[in-house]
This record gives C-alpha cells, structure tokens and sequence, in this order.
C-alpha cells in the first residue's frame, strides 16, 4: 500500500514539473461538438487526468459504499451466530447487570 501512495506522489510531482515547464506553451486550438475555443495544451492535459479522477471515482464509490454495507450485515451475523453457539459471554459479571425492583 505504501508503494502505490509513493507512486501517486511521484506521479503528482511529475505532472507539477510538467505543469511548470509548459505554462508558457503556445495555445492550441480544440473542437467539442459545436464548440470551438483555443487553450493552453497544460489545461487540457491537467482537465483530462481531472476528468478520468472523476470517472474512477464515480465508478469506485457506490461500490466501496457497498461493500462497507455488506460487511456491517456480515459482522452483525457473525456476533448473532456466536450467541447462539457459545451463548451469553462469561465475561459479563452479574454485578453489571442492573437489577430489577
């Protein structure tokens, strides 16, 4: 794990020395559908890997959400099956018990 976080702060520190390096790059002229409009090459690289952070994200989301769903029940099973099979836990002392009046 240590070494994908390593690799994204590698990763962003390229795309600053990119970014530093090409600020002063001529404009370049970009199509969309109906739109036409000029921008620096940097905005458009910076604008794509933001683009692509937003799509995996929004595909990785519902399913981590999901997933922390699904081991909340299996937790909440595994604590109800135990119950059943060793019981009360011997632990527990009477005295925390509260009495009835």
């Amino acid at each position: 794990m240590q070494f994908f976080y390593l690799f994204l702060l590698l990763m962003a520190i390229g795309i600053a020395i990119f970014a530093i390096q090409n600020s002063s790059a001529p404009l370049v002229a970009m199509r969309f559908l109906a739109w036409k409009f000029e921008i620096s090459p940097l905005y458009t690289i910076l604008g794509s890997i933001g683009i692509g952070i937003l799509m995996i994200l929004s595909l990785w989301v519902p399913r981590g959400i999901k997933a922390s769903m699904r081991l909340r029940e299996l937790k909440k099973q595994i604590e109800n099956l135990e119950k059943m099979l060793y019981g009360p836990s011997p632990f527990i002392e009477k005295r925390d018990i509260p009495k009835e009046s």
